[in-house]
């Protein structure tokens, strides 16, 4: 299998991870959407990452549908995501609410970063939206009683909320300060410190 994009995605990250931790071969190309677009087009015409190349050819081109391939290539004990109900839509709430945040931020990255006179209104909107969401994420990870979000075990939510964090963080410094989510902080740090995260990691570059 061929990965396509780069470590600070978010979303290409997230799956980097899950292949390694699931012990599944493949080959990692960090293209831009943006540097590699024309290359990146003939794999995906909608110019986006992740997109995973198949063995076979076949190429997926959606996080969440990459994520369902590879965790059908490993047995169900070894899952990141719970199989069974109710466990099943709780841990895809969580990874929903960090998709949606990852999704604003890079929003929020373009429009003030891509265009000469951002949208007060649209800025302001989306910083409210991340900063709800956040919250959410605060308050949910302050209650934990276990390791992880969903057990002792790594699981793919806590994968898509350390990853999430991570990129607002070196995307829009100060917008998830640690004196305003402490916990998720805290939370994400310590699995930065893990081999996988260490390994499957790249410092944010801006698009050129």
């Amino acid at each position: 299998m061929i990965l396509i994009g780069q470590y600070d995605s978010p979303f290409v990250r997230r799956v980097g991870i899950a292949l390694t931790l699931y012990g599944l071969e493949f080959e990692h190309w960090p293209w831009s959407t943006f540097g590699d677009a024309d290359k990146l087009r003939e794999y995906n015409p909608l110019t986006r990452v992740p997109t995973l190349v198949l063995d076979g050819g076949e190429v997926l081109i959606e996080t969440s549908a990459i994520v369902d391939y590879i965790d059908g290539l490993v047995s169900a004990e070894r899952r990141l995501f719970p199989v069974k109900e109710p466990a099943r839509y709780r841990a895809m709430r969580v990874v929903g609410l960090a998709s949606g945040l990852s999704d604003l931020a890079v929003r929020l990255f373009y429009e003030q970063v891509l265009h000469k006179q951002p949208s007060d209104v649209l800025v302001e909107r989306l910083l409210t939206q991340i900063r709800a969401g956040l919250a959410v994420l605060e308050r949910e990870c302050a209650d934990l009683t276990s390791t992880y979000w969903f057990g002792e075990n790594l699981g793919y939510p806590d994968i898509a909320v350390a990853a999430c964090l991570r990129h607002i963080k070196e995307a829009h410094p100060g917008l998830a300060d640690g004196s305003d989510y402490p916990t998720l902080n805290a939370f994400s740090e310590q699995l930065e410190k893990l081999p996988v995260f260490k390994k499957i990691s790249q410092v944010f570059i801006p698009p050129a």
